[in-house]
């Protein structure tokens, strides 16, 4: 079994995302744990209120929701009795069993796995503890449930692996089809909960490693002047293809304005990573030689660490974007520092940097057709003379010659 725990400040769409799953038949409501019904009986704003009720009474406490998932091996066939007692023991076990929770069982992936919604606030105001929370309790209750259960253990790295967020395969998809809205919803899903930016390139430089990208297009259309969204799936060349989504039909709802207020949280989640950050990409430098930004990226990615670079459609390097997937945060080069934005990297990896010629101001041609000259009174003169002869010259007097004003001093009678 396999435990992924994510905290956000979000109940509304962690619940939202698991009864749209529930909607579109892939997922079912097992059960409604310290409810005062059971979950059949209950709309979506009564599940909601129960959470949010609880979690108001921390006001300081901003990040209050836990979404937990329970991923068991594909060979494992378990029953909703099965999963429901499992997940009770689980809760019990990490500090969570007199919380109130729901259980979800999904279905839309290849092995069987439950999600559970709940709050770290507990009913006298005081907050569950959530850090480290999967590195301690969930680990030993983890490993205690598989002895109990009898579940297939997952200390194998192969396991593991099996149960991480996988890129869409654009190939897979049928466009327009509820398959490509799905794949989208679910690497959402796990990018906003989990990681940490403070713009939409930021965004969208973790995006492109699931080969989507968040979509606003050109300055002129009329989705950017509206403040619209779009997802889009990439190829594997990396261009857009098949259907755009809209944000706004999406699970999470992540429109612009949803995305801002990320955005603003994303600064301060973030800064005390930055430091881990700097060290890797000093001690990868320090450590070998490359020859270019792209051996460099290969050595980084090997660090947990994505590399985007930007570059001109002339090929011209002139940004850089590191997503560390260990701490799930996201900074341009040059928030790191001077040493860290591109031109600096390519020094550092011994590169010889080619500029990208500046663009020349094209001056505008002057009118200098027969008509406007015949128009000016200067017929008799050439163009030479006309061009270099100063307007109004005859009354021209530099400005040093100019004899200065006097004042007249206003006489004061007493």
């Amino acid at each position: 079994m396999v435990a992924v725990i994510h905290s956000s400040s979000s109940l509304h769409r962690a619940l939202n995302y698991n009864e749209q799953k529930e909607k579109q038949g892939v997922a079912k409501c097992l059960a409604a744990v310290n409810y005062p019904k059971e979950a059949a009986k209950m709309n979506f704003y009564q599940k909601l209120n129960r959470l949010t009720k609880q979690a108001s009474l921390n006001a300081r406490t901003t990040v209050n929701s836990v979404h937990i998932s329970l991923n068991f091996d594909p060979s494992e066939k378990l029953s909703e009795a099965a999963l429901q007692k499992i997940a009770a023991t689980y809760m019990d076990k990490i500090g969570f069993g007199k919380q109130p929770y729901l259980v979800y069982q999904h279905t839309d992936a290849g092995h069987p796995h439950i999600h559970i919604v709940s709050t770290n606030i507990k009913p006298d105001g005081k907050r569950i503890e959530l850090h480290n929370l999967g590195k301690n309790q969930s680990t030993k209750a983890r490993r205690e449930i598989e002895n109990e259960f009898g579940l297939v253990k997952a200390d194998k790295k192969k396991l593991e692996l099996a149960f991480q967020l996988q890129a869409v395969n654009a190939q897979r998809l049928q466009y327009g089809k509820s398959e490509t809205r799905r794949a989208i919803a679910n690497v959402l899903n796990q990018v906003l909960n989990n990681y940490h930016f403070t713009s939409l390139p930021e965004f969208n430089a973790v995006l492109k490693g699931y080969n989507i990208v968040a979509d606003r297009g050109s300055e002129n259309s009329r989705t950017f002047k509206r403040n619209g969204l779009f997802y889009r799936v990439l190829d594997e060349k990396g261009n857009k293809t098949g259907v755009p989504i809209k944000a706004s039909i999406l699970p999470s709802k992540p429109t612009l304005k949803t995305l801002g207020k990320h955005f603003e949280k994303g600064e301060a989640e973030r800064q005390p990573h930055k430091q881990r950050l700097k060290t890797v990409i000093d001690w990868t430098l320090n450590k070998g030689t490359f020859k270019d930004m792209e051996q460099l990226s290969a050595a980084l990615q090997r660090e947990q660490v994505s590399v985007v670079l930007r570059q001109s459609k002339e090929g011209f390097l002139y940004g850089i974007t590191f997503v560390d997937h260990k701490t799930k945060c996201v900074f341009n080069g040059s928030d790191l520092g001077k040493e860290y934005s591109a031109k600096a990297l390519q020094q550092r990896c011994g590169q010889v940097i080619t500029e990208q010629p500046k663009k020349q101001l094209v001056n505008k041609p002057l009118n200098t057709s027969a008509k406007n000259l015949s128009n000016s009174g200067d017929n008799n003169k050439s163009i030479a003379d006309i061009l270099l002869t100063p307007k109004n010259s005859l009354d021209f007097i530099p400005q040093q010659l100019k004899a200065k004003k006097k004042r007249k001093r206003k006489r004061i009678y007493l």
